[in-house]
């Protein structure tokens, strides 16, 4: 059934074609091992096989970006379809190396123009765009592997099927994209940034990016946190089945599985970035991300058991260093530049998805590829380590500006009256502003009455006690609301109304 134009209609529709794209991408890695069987090529080429995808998505998101801003969503994403189709054909047919890194470049191609185009798709129709669209780009390539490794092990035509069955998932995703109305030209480039996916057509600022002085730290340390758990993600998806294959691990739905447990775990953390506020998110998933890589670095993949503790730590910790590292400079970056700083961030989350692994490649030249894999797991590791220590020192600013206990007991959030834009509201401070242990006013006491009531303070008509402006005119404090009536302008509730 072809389905109506609605906004959630619309809105399914970006998510679909995200998850069937993502999901095309990586359905290879578990195969990769069977692919160097057969056609009998180095530990390096398999790194650039793999590599391949991350490095032309990149320039895909630069290029083909603005084009969505001029002919609208659906035709992009029909051209991504089209290019994810042409993927999955050469990976059907692939007789050699050479079809491979051909299909690689198709779905690099074929992502970088989706994900720009359905995050504008995405935002335009919800407001839980940014949620929405990392969510469906995470669970993509999660399933992904799983499938690849899955159906691969138990179905027949294991090196054809999957990409037959994602043929039959991209053509219904034409019919998707097909019920969509004709776009309206307008600037989309802001609101695919707040999507919170790739923005393709601000990446074009990187060159002539400036980055504000408030805004550099956060910058650079989500950044940094940001590129390694890339790195720890493109690891596992690159060389891990590689490397259980060779220690004794053949059965490609077990490694399917542990590849894609690293996405699963981190769709799962993602959440708790909200709760823990992005920085600390981040230190604490650069603490995950630094456990998972030593145990890579000692283990290589030759143990199963450790391999997948390791694919867990690496899940939480790309789950809170991703998602700390976007929410951290989506909210640091001023409005009018969000696009294009959000644009570098994602493009430093490219680099590290390939380059570490293309590094492992170069150095089996003349190591093993177990030894290098220590090597560059090793590197990341203190890589990791020296980013925590720089991310220390924005711990403070960052507890100055989220939820601070003021002194009623009270949580809320602080900001300086800069940020307000001013001091606080003329006028008294409400006692829960000002806190139990602020200075209250000291009002005179009433003297004993000696009426006819006998004691002090019985019977007889208490004499009214008055208090005198400085320019004579009395003013009755008790009868004009007490501490709050008396209080005047200027906000110190001891000071007459007035004065």
């Amino acid at each position: 059934m072809i389905p109506s134009a609605s906004p959630a209609s619309s809105v399914r529709t970006g998510l679909y074609v995200l998850v069937v794209l993502t999901v095309g991408a990586y359905l290879p890695s578990p195969l990769l091992p069977g692919y160097q069987h057969d056609f009998g090529f180095n530990d390096l080429t398999t790194t650039l096989i793999y590599a391949t995808f991350a490095l032309v998505s990149a320039p895909a998101l630069v290029l083909l970006g603005p084009v969505t801003d001029v002919v609208g969503p659906r035709s992009v994403l029909r051209a991504s379809l089209v290019a994810g189709a042409v993927a999955s054909l050469c990976f059907a047919l692939a007789s050699g190396p050479l079809w491979l890194v051909a299909g690689r470049a198709a779905q690099g191609i074929a992502l970088g123009a989706a994900t720009g185009a359905a995050g504008v798709l995405i935002s335009e129709n919800s407001r839980r765009g940014a949620f929405l669209a990392s969510t469906a780009f995470v669970a993509g390539t999660a399933a992904g592997p799983i499938a690849g490794g899955v159906l691969a092990q138990h179905a027949p035509a294991p090196y054809v099927l999957p990409y037959l069955l994602h043929l039959a998932l991209l053509g219904y995703a034409w019919l998707r994209v097909s019920a969509l109305t004709a776009p309206r030209v307008e600037n989309r480039g802001s609101r695919a940034a707040s999507a919170g996916v790739l923005d393709a057509r601000l990446l074009s600022g990187v060159v002539r990016l400036g980055l504000p002085v408030g805004v550099r730290r956060v910058f650079w340390f989500s950044a940094a946190s940001g590129f390694s758990a890339w790195t720890a993600v493109g690891l596992f998806l690159s060389l891990i089945p590689v490397l259980l294959d060779r220690a004794g691990n053949t059965d490609l739905a077990v490694s399917g599985c542990v590849v894609g447990s690293v996405l699963i775990c981190s769709v799962a953390a993602q959440p708790l970035v909200s709760r823990l506020g992005a920085v600390r998110a981040q230190g604490h998933g650069l603490v995950a991300l630094f456990a998972s890589l030593v145990l890579l670095a000692l283990t290589s993949g030759g143990s199963m058991v450790v391999t997948a503790i390791a694919a867990v730590a690496a899940g939480i910790g790309h789950g809170l260093a991703y998602g700390g590292a976007a929410g951290a400079v989506e909210s640091a970056a001023p409005a009018g530049r969000r696009g294009a700083i959000t644009g570098a961030l994602y493009l430093a989350f490219y680099l590290g998805a390939g380059c570490p692994a293309i590094a492992v490649g170069l150095i089996t030249l003349g190591y093993p590829l177990e030894t290098a894999m220590s090597w560059v797991t090793a590197v990341a590791a203190a890589f990791v380590l020296l980013t925590a220590v720089f991310g220390k020192s924005l711990a403070p600013v960052n507890a100055t500006r989220h939820h601070q206990r003021n002194a009623s007991g009270r949580i809320g959030s602080h900001f300086t009256s800069a940020e307000r834009g001013g001091g606080r509201r003329p006028g008294p401070r409400p006692r829960r502003e000002r806190g139990d242990g602020a200075a209250r006013p000291v009002l005179r006491r009433r003297p004993p009455r000696t009426g006819a009531g006998g004691r002090a303070g019985a019977g007889g008509a208490a004499p009214e006690q008055r208090r005198h402006r400085p320019g004579g005119a009395p003013a009755d404090g008790a009868r004009r609301g007490g501490v709050a009536g008396r209080a005047g302008a200027s906000g110190d509730p001891t000071e007459p109304a007035g004065a």
